[in-house]
């Protein structure tokens, strides 16, 4: 659903496992040297990031790649999944106000397929250089 949703609203969308995070996942520009455990080929590999890369990231590695295009193998959802936590970047020209609905559409979808979730919506954004 996620996936048909980033398409229709022309947004990165992801889906994350939070029980497999180590610390709070956090946007971050890549050195370089950071861990992605992935998979090539059928096969379990660990890339890395291009230096200046924009990733999602906790403190194992990271976590999505290219915003959030690529997932690592450890925090993605499957069926033992419990707490998720999806992610839905906003880039130029998209409006604040259509990011908060493309959340509000995945809340309302995801509670159509798993009737009686909880959720919250919170608008993360950068910190002050203060």
């Amino acid at each position: 659903m996620y996936n048909a949703l980033s398409i229709r609203f022309g947004a990165c969308f992801g889906g994350e496992d939070l029980d497999r995070y180590a610390g709070s996942p956090r946007l971050e520009v890549a050195r370089g040297d950071e861990p992605f455990d992935t998979v090539r080929d059928g096969v379990p590999v660990v890339e890395h990031p291009d230096a200046g890369e924009i990733v999602w990231r906790d403190d194992l590695g990271v976590t999505c790649r290219r915003w959030n295009w690529r997932q690592c193998k450890r925090t993605a959802l499957n069926r033992d999944s419990r707490n998720l936590w999806f992610i839905v970047d906003h880039l130029p020209p998209m409006p604040i106000a259509e990011l908060v609905r493309a959340g509000e559409e995945l809340v309302l979808g995801l509670a159509r397929i798993s009737p009686g979730i909880t959720h919250s919506i919170d608008l993360l954004e950068p910190a002050s250089d203060e």
